[in-house]
């Protein structure tokens, strides 16, 4: 019963890597799986069709380059969030962790670039690590341990900063802050790194060992274990990674501002997991990809970008279209789910 239940869990781990639809499947199964998978990235396009065409200044390089810095810290931040939500969780801390670790890089900036980066990476590390243990070994709610862990990351940012009346500069001319400000090719330094570890992730969570174990986990936890995953493990790994990359983050803000503004990350949280499920990827966990939570990023800055544009609107109403953008998806997400189960 439990090589059954093992070989039955592994090929559900197989499915959701390849994020096909299953052998067999009939023709509207396959286009399920499809507009899954790729139509966040059609969205994008027409969205970037229609801005181009409305908009004379939409396609220069300089707003595409400006777009492209601006949404290199989000998609940090994402990218650990994807990891988390196929699991099934969720991380409501990052948004703080990134303001935290923009502080600390900043602080640690005046001794050297090596301190203003693993300082960030170290604490914010260590904050995803204790989440990830309370949640996996203590078996309490991720949404209650994040929400506890936002509150107390916010809180020491407060300490740090004198109730946020403190800001710690960055010297312009060290090599951290050419991190931040630097470009190649014309594109900010950040954006490679994001790219960079963008290609990494996707590797690791569709190729990797680790990655089947995330599938699995999120797909059936109780199946996982049967079939020998480490289910505790990799749900402290993932929520290590998400505060490792918020801490990250914050850290390339701080050396792009030369600063560490306290004020920065609030509902960042928010907009991370709305990108991610913009994306493709199921809150229910079991079924995601790392292209389209880069995807998703990209398509709520596009809009962002109409609306500053625009000019008679404010940034409100960002929003209000990222809100209805969200909602539409997690609908549409709903019902192919079904409509794949009925077919």
């Amino acid at each position: 019963m439990t090589t059954d239940t093992g070989e039955a869990a592994m090929g559900t781990t197989t499915a959701a890597v390849t994020q096909d639809a299953p052998p067999g499947a009939t023709r509207s199964e396959r286009l399920s799986a499809l507009a899954q998978q790729h139509g966040a990235l059609v969205t994008l396009v027409i969205a970037m069709v229609a801005a181009s065409l409305g908009f004379d200044t939409f396609l220069t390089g300089d707003n595409l380059a400006n777009m492209a810095l601006s949404s290199a810290f989000l998609a940090v931040v994402a990218l650990g969030m994807t990891f988390v939500i196929v699991t099934g969780g969720i991380d409501l801390s990052v948004g703080s962790l990134f303001a935290l670790g923009g502080v600390l890089a900043a602080w640690g900036s005046q001794y050297g670039t090596a301190v203003a980066l693993l300082l960030p990476l170290a604490v914010c590390g260590l904050v995803g690590l204790v989440n990830g243990l309370l949640i996996a070994r203590s078996g309490l709610a991720p949404f209650i341990v994040t929400l506890a862990a936002m509150l107390g990351a916010r809180g020491v940012l407060l300490a740090l900063t004198d109730e946020g009346s403190r800001t710690y500069l960055v010297d312009t001319d060290s090599f951290f802050a050419r991190l931040g400000q630097g470009s190649l090719l014309g594109v900010g330094v950040p954006v490679w790194i994001t790219v960079a570890l963008f290609v990494a992730g996707s590797v690791v969570l569709r190729r990797s060992r680790f990655g089947q174990y995330v599938y699995a986990v999120g797909g059936n936890e109780d199946a996982a274990a049967l079939m020998g995953a480490p289910v505790a493990r990799t749900k402290v790994a993932v929520y290590t990674l998400s505060g490792l990359c918020a801490g990250l983050a914050g850290a390339l803000n701080a050396a792009w501002l030369v600063s560490g503004v306290t004020i920065l990350g609030s509902g960042m949280e928010l907009e991370a997991i709305s990108a991610v499920v913009i994306g493709g990827t199921l809150l229910t966990g079991g079924f995601g990809f790392i292209s389209g939570s880069l995807v998703g990023v990209a398509l709520l800055k596009v809009i962002q970008n109409v609306i500053n544009q625009i000019g008679s609107l404010d940034s409100a109403y960002q929003q209000v279209v990222s809100g209805v953008f969200l909602a539409a998806v997690v609908v549409a997400q709903t019902w192919l789910g079904r409509r794949q189960r009925v077919l």
